[in-house]
């Protein structure tokens, strides 16, 4: 099972989080927190690793929505937008939305992954124009 929705840009990282957060917010996600994975990894452990950051973006109208349908839903949202080097390259991805509805099992949860999972498509398809 494919569980990310992932694009591949020929941009710079620090040019593609600009971007992700633009389009991101296009589609009505905020972004509410920030994980930046290259210097925490640097601070607790003495580890170097590409640039990444772990955006986490939020329609407070579809999280509403999903816990009405499932009360634990919230384990499962599609919250984190990932963002990372990959040489000269940048990584786009975050979960696939269709993973709640099979991991949950509900049939009530696939109406709602469908819309999420149409605004993420639409925002990544922004960040390749």
């Amino acid at each position: 099972m494919t569980y990310t929705l992932t694009t591949t840009l020929d941009r710079p990282f620090d040019d593609t989080v600009v971007r992700v957060r633009e389009a991101l917010a296009e589609q009505g996600f905020g972004v509410i927190t920030e994980i930046d994975m290259q210097a925490t990894l640097r601070a607790k452990l003495g580890v170097e690793i590409a640039p990444q950051l772990i955006l986490g973006a939020c329609n407070p109208s579809y999280a509403v929505q999903a816990l009405g349908v499932e009360d634990s839903i919230g384990v499962l949202l599609p919250c984190n937008v990932v963002v990372r080097a990959d040489g000269e390259s940048t990584v786009v991805e975050a979960i696939d939305p269709d993973t709640m509805v099979a991991l949950t099992g509900n049939a009530d949860v696939a109406p709602l992954a469908a819309d999420i999972k149409g605004r993420l498509q639409a925002a990544f398809a922004a960040l390749e124009d």
